[in-house]
């Protein structure tokens, strides 16, 4: 297994890349979880129950909570920038977004890979906003099994929950990790965006 001191550059120069703005290693004690940002997600977000990558699919804040004790490092990837589509509605968020969320995920999936292939085993990610990686998700085209719909995922390879959607405050987790994140009030303020991926 490489030393962190080794993996962590390498992967830095993937994210940055692969389009990201910045790369932190963290500890993964400061990866905040707290049940109302789910929350957040069933009241307010259009994609609610439309995502495999998003509730009710994704694992609660609980399981989340659990899962992070298994590990002691992290890293946080940072993505700043405007959507290239101005002419989309931005309240349909999944949408303005679209290119920037599958930029998220492709990032995230490399750096899960190359840690894995580095020798961390544990290596999970976690991206931003409900999966992109199809027109329209399984949940989205009708009637489905919810206990069975997620083994008929297109990418289950590719596919990861997002930090909010599993009851990650990211907020309170960048902020911890030192970087700047604050609430936008408009639609042509610069976005920044936050992928996880924990490592061990």
């Amino acid at each position: 297994m490489k030393e962190l001191n080794t993996l962590v550059p390498e992967l830095r120069e993937i994210a940055l890349d692969g389009g990201a703005n910045d790369l932190r290693l963290i500890s993964a004690g400061i990866v905040k979880t707290a049940a109302w940002v789910r929350l957040k997600c069933r009241y307010g977000c259009r994609a609610y129950g439309k995502h495999l990558s998003c509730p009710p699919y994704s694992p609660a804040p609980e399981e989340t909570r659990e899962v992070l004790k298994d590990y002691e490092d992290a890293v946080l990837v940072e993505f700043v920038g405007l959507p290239k589509e101005a002419s989309i509605d931005p309240r349909h968020i999944h949408h303005y977004l679209w290119d920037l969320i599958l930029m998220v995920h492709d990032v995230i999936f490399k750096l899960e890979r190359h840690a894995f292939l580095s020798g961390y085993y544990k290596a999970f990610g976690f991206g931003a906003y409900p999966c992109s990686l199809c027109e329209t998700c399984l949940p989205e085209e009708g009637d489905i099994d919810f206990n069975t719909v997620k083994q008929m995922c297109r990418h289950p390879d590719q596919m990861r929950p997002s930090m909010e959607a599993s009851g990650i405050d990211v907020y309170a987790t960048v902020r911890a990790a030192g970087f700047e994140l604050e609430v936008l009030t408009t639609f042509d303020e610069t976005i920044k965006t936050f992928g996880l991926l924990l490592l061990d």
